[in-house]
């Protein structure tokens, strides 16, 4: 097993990450590759599959290159992506998913909110499907942006013969194969993985979607995560610089990939892995916790059948704008500018200063509502709006250190406002497990802890959704006999950070506070 290596392919938002690794978890080489966005009007935004396509041949290449793995060494390689929609013509060429036309545009970008008033849609229907989406549906989903496309793009509708989620794509252009992860249907396509027959065709029918069979060529069963969809075909495997012995597994979303790299640990514990929860923190966060029994409620996606190990029910809540939100903050004050790195950390430096002046006081009458983009959990409403309670005439740059400090301080409250309905609804969640963009922001961290009252986990890997596909990759080679196996051999551990206990009273006030600017907005948009 020492010779043999794998391949994790991680498609972001804005770019397209390689990982090679080796048996153990251990990633050797690492390289990434910007892809394209076109964003032709407010809520549009758009993917061009192609260029993914050939960003991740890219990454894939150059990862291999620094990691110094002969190409006849890598056996399997595996796919995550973000749940963006891509659109095929029958022949398999691109279609345009766009207001413009153009071709290259095929594909749909999750954050993508065209399709909100046909989410809507699919909640008023009530079918039972919803019961296994947190009863509401997302504009984030398939099925609403498959029915704006039928509606305001019947060519393209009439033209599609392939329907894919990025991640199902990747691995079609790497086997050729039709197969679909159990990870993606179930989790975005509500297909019932739980059932004999997974698919509620007439759910479909009911939001004018009764010929999506004949245009998506979906299959009747989905493939396990892990699964062996077989080898590369042989121009998938000069495009990436691989061979043609290299399997490709069924591939997931890329934050469950997250959740198998930080919770892949506990695979063998399926008792005590109700304790804990991932949340994969980026331009937005995702929040995910796993049960051997279903707990279904209001406001959390799922419970899904086997999304990410097999026999347990995974429940995925999320905040839209996180990291989007903080940039935000940055472009939007007068003191502000580029939200890059730099920025960032100049703001951090200056808020900790602050806080060793005034401490607890720091902007203390200061509260982000922080739902920009929406209330993805554990309201489940696409159309909250954020609120800001408490500015000044103040412009200058502490004024924005003070600002950014303070919707740190609500994203970490929205975390908590999805634990606690976790909490209600069956789980015990006490260790909070944080991978993503989010572990290089010390005041993120420190709140994670601190607002929620959880112990934190800050995985030893320094790319957990790369490692969650690497463990995908090694089931599918057969380095393991199954996806628990490997993510029990390959977890990497990690760092532990407890809460402070004389923090909780101030994060308790604040806390109420946020509750009740949820309560207030909810009155104003009833008086609207």
């Amino acid at each position: 097993m020492t010779t043999s290596f794998v391949c994790a392919v991680d498609v972001g938002t804005g770019s397209a990450r390689a990982g090679i690794l080796d048996s153990r978890g251990n990633l050797l080489g690492r390289a990434e590759q910007p892809i394209a966005m076109h964003q032709p009007r407010p809520d549009h935004a758009e993917h061009d599959s192609e260029n993914i396509w050939s960003a991740v041949c890219a990454a894939v290449r150059a990862a291999r290159e620094k990691a110094g793995v002969a190409a006849s060494d890598i056996v399997g390689i595996s796919f995550d992506a973000t749940c963006s929609l891509v659109v095929r013509d029958r022949r398999g060429g691109q279609l345009s998913v766009s207001v413009t036309g153009e071709k290259r545009w095929d594909t749909i970008v999750w954050l993508d909110h065209r399709a909100i008033a046909e989410a809507d849609e699919c909640t008023r229907s009530g079918h039972a499907v919803l019961d296994y989406i947190g009863g509401v549906m997302s504009p984030e989903m398939e099925t609403p942006k498959l029915m704006w496309l039928k509606r305001y793009l019947p060519g393209t509708w009439n033209e599609a013969g392939y329907l894919f989620d990025l991640a199902d794509f990747l691995t079609w252009k790497a086997t050729g194969s039709l197969a679909r992860s159990q990870c993606t249907l179930t989790a975005k396509w509500t297909y019932l993985a739980h059932e004999e027959i997974g698919w509620r065709r007439d759910f479909f029918k009911l939001v004018g979607l009764g010929d999506l069979f004949e245009h998506g060529n979906l299959p009747e069963k989905a493939s396990p995560v892990g699964a062996d969809i077989g080898p590369l075909t042989a121009q998938a495997a000069a495009d990436l610089g691989l061979t043609g012995k290299c399997r490709v597994g069924a591939g997931v979303i890329d934050a469950y990939a997250g959740a198998l790299g930080v919770l892949g640990g506990f695979a063998g514990d399926e008792t005590d892995i109700s304790r804990h929860l991932a949340l994969i923190a980026g331009t937005s966060s995702c929040v995910m916790a796993m049960s051997r029994d279903p707990q279904p409620f209001a406001g959390v996606w799922g419970p899904y059948y086997g999304a990410a190990l097999p026999r347990l029910w995974l429940s995925e809540g999320g905040q839209s704008a996180t990291g989007a939100l903080l940039d935000h903050i940055i472009r939007w004050h007068g003191a502000g500018g580029e939200p890059d790195a730099a920025m960032h950390a100049r703001i951090a430096r200056r808020v900790a200063e602050l806080r060793a002046v005034e401490g607890d006081a720091l902007a203390a009458r200061l509260h982000v509502l922080p739902d920009f983009h929406g209330n993805r959990s554990p309201l489940a409403d696409p159309h909250a709006v954020g609120v800001v309670s408490g500015l000044t005439l103040d412009s200058s740059f502490d004024s924005l250190c003070k600002l950014y400090w303070r919707t740190a301080v609500g994203i970490a409250l929205g975390v908590r406002h999805v634990l606690e309905a976790l909490n209600e609804n069956g789980y015990l969640i006490d260790t909070l497990h944080v991978t993503g963009g989010h572990t290089k922001n010390p005041l993120l961290m420190e709140l994670y802890a601190d607002a929620t009252g959880c112990t934190v986990i800050e995985p030893l890997a320094d790319e957990a959704v790369l490692l969650g596909t690497g463990m995908v990759a090694a089931t599918a080679a057969g380095l393991y006999p199954d996806l628990n196996a490997a993510c029990v051999a390959m977890q990497q551990g990690g760092r532990t950070r407890p809460s402070n206990p004389a923090a909780g009273a101030r994060f308790d006030r604040d806390y109420r506070i946020f509750l009740e600017m949820h309560r207030q907005r909810q009155a104003l948009d009833a008086i609207g």
